[in-house]
């Protein structure tokens, strides 16, 4: 390999990770799986490093489109996977910080990524693309090869679903952290009345176990008094010895739970914006979606 050869891979990995967290942040808005996310980077890298970079007006928008569009190939593949899924399907937890894109875009939240998992590829894609980072609908329209009025249409069926099932407002992250840590030590310590003034009427719970992992229900259950009983059960025959962290979970205050030292669940509450009720309990225990928990996240208290 010639030093032009090894200074053109040098330079094309380094536009590329320049870019990696946004390109990462908007295909896992895309899927919803890490896994599948970095699969796309890899192929949006192998397109990135075999093109003619020179000749590119705009590398970002270049990269961004690649992986959008591999995003909307994998969605394909992980439907068709999801229909042999045990249980219910939720989206796999990533700890974020305070300066990662994925938790400054508002369509990361747990419970707005299950509403976006009923849009179709094409309307998700609008929608995270512009809802979430800002893109205009015609920049939208060359990502996709579509006319500017086709992406406005998409936008605007993409909206109406998700804003008639989700507050477009996230509550204040001191209340979440509070009211996460109510929500925790009451179900951990089997408080029904405590439990049952946290939970809206309306509730509903998730649980994601994936049949590796334990889950309360293969069905989500509803309803304040059925969600309070089955937490209350849960509670009074978990082991002793859990260790709970609370950390930030796609950009919202959530609880870590550790048995072992191992990741045992990642809880991440709904909570509505009026009443400061839980309107949605997501507990991910499927250990296949756990092992990127930092190692940091399991010694810090």
């Amino acid at each position: 390999m010639t030093d032009h050869d090894t200074a053109a891979q040098d330079a094309a990995a380094a536009g590329f990770v320049q870019h990696r967290e946004l390109l990462f942040a908007v295909v896992y808005n895309m899927l919803g799986s890490v896994a599948d996310t970095e699969d796309v980077l890899q192929e949006t890298w192998l397109s990135w490093a075999g093109v003619d970079r020179d000749r590119l007006e705009q590398p970002r928008a270049y990269l961004v489109r690649i992986a959008v569009n591999k995003a909307l190939a994998q969605q394909a593949v992980s439907k068709r996977r999801r229909e042999t899924y045990v249980g219910q399907w939720l989206p796999e937890p990533v700890v974020t910080g305070e300066s990662d894109p994925l938790a400054r875009a508002d369509a990361a939240s747990v419970a707005l990524l299950v509403v976006l998992e009923t849009l179709s590829p094409a309307e998700r894609a609008v929608f995270v693309l512009h809802e979430a980072f800002g893109y205009p609908h015609t920049e939208i329209a060359d990502m996709l090869d579509r006319t500017p009025e086709a992406v406005r249409q998409l936008a605007h069926r993409a909206r109406e679903h998700v804003h008639a099932r989700r507050s477009r407002y996230r509550v204040d992250a001191r209340l979440q952290q509070e009211v996460t840590e109510r929500f925790v030590t009451a179900a951990l310590g089997g408080d029904l009345e405590a439990l049952l003034d946290l939970l809206a009427p309306e509730v509903t719970l998730w649980t994601d176990g994936g049949g590796k992992g334990p889950a309360t229900s293969l069905q989500p259950v509803h309803g304040r008094d059925a969600v309070a009983d089955l937490l209350v059960s849960v509670g009074a025959n978990a082991a002793d010895g859990f260790e709970v962290q609370y950390r930030s979970v796609n950009g919202d205050p959530s609880a870590l739970l550790f048995a072992a030292d191992a990741p045992f669940a990642v809880l991440v509450l709904d909570i509505t914006p009026t009443t400061h009720h839980v309107q949605g309990v997501y507990s991910v225990t499927n250990p296949d979606k756990l092992t990127r928990i930092p190692e940091s996240s399991r010694r810090d208290g």
